[in-house]
């Protein structure tokens, strides 16, 4: 659910009478909306899906679809530039048309928003779709809510209203021009320079692919870079991202930010002293909050967090026994994938009954960096905090016979482990195409396997992935020592 998308027509075969008591009414007509319409039509269970903006919502029409094919064009760029890392070899590259660019990449949301969307609703024929004009408001008598004057009367409710991009509280930021991811994707023309504001996951994302276009990139946080990750992996990315180029300000104390020719020119605290940030662009990258504030649903007994997010139980279910909510909305793990996943939770528990826990002790999170930053699993941080007698088995990917052979020798891995049982607690990688490694690390996770049963697994030989079989070793062994395949 987005304001910031055009409206859509209901979709051809599917523009039928709309069902004003169905058993389940779904409020937002993103991935998560869809996952809970889909999950409980499946189920025998007539479904009315209540959508504002863009059918699809977030991920694939100005989030992870648009961003990642962006960045990987941008990879390809720098890996021309790059290939003098192998003796003999020159790579150039250019980038001549932007725009180009930028057309090539929202013809591939249109597409994929066409196939997993729109394309899908006529295949269920009791699934109706409700393209809102306005807003959806809870009245207050039970699960009943008004869509643009009409009040529908589900059994059930499942909110998926997602979120939107937050700005921060600096002095006179509602004063100037300001970028958010979606807006930042569809420069036509690229700036000079670009202050990125946030040091989370769009920020550097976004912050290294404008670099790799050629913009002077600064970023600016409050604390550090991926501040959720380990410090060393933070601390190793603002160094690769330093190296192409890009001024990295963490740390840093905000004190305004104003209009300065025709640019934006930023006043911050750093090291104990005044710094003045000059840029022709400000992309803001700190967080997003949930849609809540326009259901009302308070009305409808439902209990919103300080935040603004709605809370729920492992069974995604709100203070109200009939109403449901998954996704961004609910302000804790917002990504795409485990927004689906609740939300098909949502779905099953709406209908059969509380059977189904949500769980997140394994949930994968990618970050789309080159290197890129996968995690799963706890920190050593959140290890000790919970109790955990810790240990811990790093290797920087020096190590690594795939990335040595490559001459990308960027990264590290880093093993979080119960010294007492030999678990192993979580994993933070940092590496190119570390989100493909990562899976591995989810599936020991939810198996309980120990360090040494994952050291002694069999993995392919010059794979990027072998290297958590050695990070894994390097708890008992000296992993430099190894002979190549070495078990």
């Amino acid at each position: 659910m987005s304001d910031c998308c055009p409206s859509i027509k209901p979709q051809e075969g599917n523009d039928k009478k709309q069902n004003i008591t169905p058993d389940v009414l779904v409020i937002g007509g993103g991935s998560a909306g869809f996952s809970a319409a889909i999950t409980a039509a499946e189920s025998g269970a007539n479904v009315a899906i209540a959508g504002n903006g863009t059918i699809g919502g977030t991920c694939v029409n100005v989030g992870c679809v648009p961003s990642k094919a962006m960045i990987r064009a941008m990879e390809a760029v720098h890996g021309a530039r790059e290939a003098r890392r192998f003796n003999g070899v020159k790579g150039t590259s250019e980038i001549f048309n932007w725009k180009a660019l930028v057309t090539q990449k929202q013809e591939l949301v249109d597409a994929l928003r066409k196939a997993k969307y729109e394309d899908i609703l006529p295949s269920y024929p009791n699934i109706s779709y409700v393209n809102m004009q306005g807003k959806a408001r809870f009245s207050g008598n039970g699960t009943e809510v008004n869509i643009d004057g009409v009040l529908y009367h589900p059994r059930k409710v499942i909110i998926a209203t997602g979120s939107s991009p937050a700005l921060p509280p600096i002095n006179g930021i509602q004063n100037v021009p300001v970028l958010d991811s979606t807006k930042a994707l569809e420069l036509e023309d690229l700036p000079r320079s670009l202050l990125v504001i946030g040091g989370g996951v769009i920020g550097v994302e976004l912050g290294q692919m404008f670099a790799r276009a050629g913009v002077k990139v600064t970023m600016c946080c409050r604390s550090r870079l991926l501040p959720e990750a380990e410090p060393e992996v933070s601390e190793a990315l603002a160094d690769y991202l330093r190296r192409e180029g890009i001024t990295i300000c963490d740390g840093v104390g905000y004190q305004k930010i104003e209009k300065a020719g025709n640019g934006i020119e930023l006043t911050c605290q750093s090291d104990g002293s005044t710094r003045i940030i000059k840029a022709d662009k400000l992309l803001v990258a700190t967080g997003r909050k949930p849609n809540t504030a326009i259901l009302e649903a308070e009305k409808a007994g439902v209990k919103l967090l300080k935040n603004g997010s709605i809370a729920v139980d492992e069974y995604m279910q709100t203070a109200n026994p009939d109403i449901y909510a998954a996704g961004d909305v609910t302000g804790t793990d917002m990504f795409v994938y485990m927004a689906a996943y609740g939300a098909k939770l949502a779905a099953k528990n709406a209908l059969d009954g509380n059977s189904y826990q949500y769980r997140n002790e394994a949930m994968p999170a990618v970050v789309f960096t080159d290197p890129q930053v996968a995690t799963a699993g706890l920190t050593e941080a959140q290890a000790r905090a919970r109790g955990y007698d810790v240990k811990t088995s790093t290797i920087t990917l020096d190590n690594v016979p795939r990335f040595i052979a490559a001459r990308d020798t960027r990264g590290l891995i880093k093993l979080v482990a119960d010294n007492k049982t030999d678990k192993l607690l979580g994993a933070n990688i940092l590496a190119p195409e570390a989100g493909d490694s990562i899976q591995t690390i989810v599936m020991a996770l939810k198996m309980g396997v120990t360090t040494k049963e994952l050291g002694e697994t069999i993995f392919p030989y010059l794979t990027g992935v072998e290297g958590i079989k050695l990070a894994a070793q390097t708890f008992g062994k000296d992993v430099q020592k190894l002979s190549c395949c070495a078990g």
